[in-house]
């Protein structure tokens, strides 16, 4: 059950007087990117360095939301979460030979005091595959799906565009580990369905296109997921009404070819990537030496597919995406908190109407933040904008003398006036997605 008390800070609830971060109206003059400025002046998020960035509590939220979302469409597949280290051996990674810094440019490394080398995680492909060495012994163990959110560290050297491109961010991997192609190439068409349910879902759906790609430090080929935004960093050609793109770096007659489109039905776009998805086949598997005994008992290397989101980086595209000239618009799905309770005035029938009502949308499951500070109504409208919830809701002098509220969208800025029944059963919690 809910609580129903005052605390400050609850899982439904927050009072923005008891908040420790604060607005801002002017971002740090070293920060160029609009997704790092809006949120660095939201109180989203606390710069430590370039490129890499602390999740505050607003900002910790909204990861959480996408976080959900995708836990969801990974669990519906039957795929198991667990927890990788950060940590990683020197020797699991040179038996594929990325270790090198020729091959991986991006790796972290640090020598022991007690001797030897480490690394810090940049993927999870070799060391998930190392230990399933102990897991998977029989055609009987296969298929395994796993997943997990980990933090990732790569030594980028360009850093320069807020949470879209950082040395240190959280991503979704999952990783397939298969008899053979045929039951790969089954999950691997399901990640691709559960990946746009997950765009879609957030808000990117229409924007967001499977993508043929180079597999970079991966493998020869993989399939991207590209969200068209001003800020991005690729350059892909879409073909909307097929719902895919080609990145410029695969963009030939050969790939044209293969995907049945021409040149002059594709339109030139910037874009991010805000996911990919890679086959590796059985080469990995025999890299590392995991195998499996095959209904003949012959040792057969596992089929290997590696799936990835980028968890910060969706955070920082639908900043970009949303955001309008006042601040922030976060989709309801991922908002940190549905509502903006705003109080106007300390008038003790206004206060006791706005403490009445934060209660009683909590104890509904409404997620609530409650601007019960003691300052004008400008500064409190202006942070409302800027934070971007969804519903802002209005108590004054005004809207108790008429038994209403005033309701305003911050996607459209519409406004209304909604009586207590109307406004309770408008922002009704919706029963949770049941798979």
């Amino acid at each position: 059950m809910p609580s129903t008390d005052h605390s400050p800070y609850s899982a439904l609830g927050i009072r923005h007087s008891q908040l420790f971060t604060h607005t801002r109206r002017e971002a740090p003059a070293d920060e160029v990117s609009k997704n790092a400025q809006l949120l660095i002046r939201a109180g989203y998020i606390h710069k430590e360095m370039a490129g890499v960035y602390a999740l505050l509590p607003l900002g910790l939220r909204v990861i959480e939301k996408i976080k959900e979302i995708v836990r969801e469409e990974m669990d519906a597949l039957g795929t198991q979460e667990l927890l990788m280290t950060s940590l990683q051996p020197k020797e699991v990674w040179e038996r594929t030979k990325r270790w090198d810094d020729d091959v991986v440019d991006i790796w972290f490394k640090s020598e022991l005091h007690a001797g030897g080398e480490v690394g810090l995680a940049w993927s999870h492909e070799e060391p998930i595959g190392q230990m399933m060495k102990e897991h998977i012994s029989s055609y009987k163990d296969l298929p395994v799906y796993v997943y997990q959110f980990q933090t990732k560290l790569r030594n980028e050297l360009r850093a320069k565009n807020g949470i879209l491109r950082g040395r240190e961010f959280i991503m979704k991997d999952a990783y397939s580990f298969c008899i053979g192609e045929e039951d790969h190439t089954a999950i691997y068409e399901d990640m691709k369905r559960a990946y746009m349910n997950v765009f879609t879902r957030v808000g990117l759906g229409d924007d967001t296109f499977i993508t043929f790609a180079s597999g970079g430090a991966f493998t020869e080929f993989s399939h991207e997921f590209q969200t068209i935004c001003d800020a991005g960093e690729d350059v892909c050609y879409v073909h909307k009404g097929k719902g895919l793109a080609i990145n410029d770096e695969v963009l030939n007659d050969d790939t044209l070819k293969e995907l049945g489109v021409a040149r002059t039905e594709l339109e030139e776009t910037q874009t991010v990537e805000v996911g990919n998805i890679f086959n590796f086949g059985r080469q990995k598997a025999k890299d590392l030496g995991l195998t499996y005994k095959n209904v003949n008992g012959e040792d057969t290397a596992v089929w290997m597919g590696s799936y990835g989101i980028g968890i910060t980086r969706l955070m920082g595209v639908l900043v970009e995406k949303f955001a309008d000239e006042r601040g922030l618009v976060w989709p309801r799905e991922v908002a940190p908190l549905t509502v903006h309770l705003v109080r106007l005035g300390n008038d003790e029938t206004v206060v006791r109407a706005a403490d009445n009502l934060f209660t009683e949308l909590i104890e509904q499951g409404v997620e609530v933040l409650y601007d019960d500070r003691n300052a004008r109504a400008g500064e409190k409208f202006a942070d409302s904008d800027l934070l971007g919830l969804p519903t802002r809701v209005v108590v004054s002098e005004k809207t108790v003398a008429q038994q209403q509220y005033e309701v305003v969208d911050r996607v459209t800025g519409n406004s209304q006036m909604l009586t207590h029944d109307e406004l309770v059963s408008s922002l009704a919690v919706s029963p949770q997605r049941k798979d």
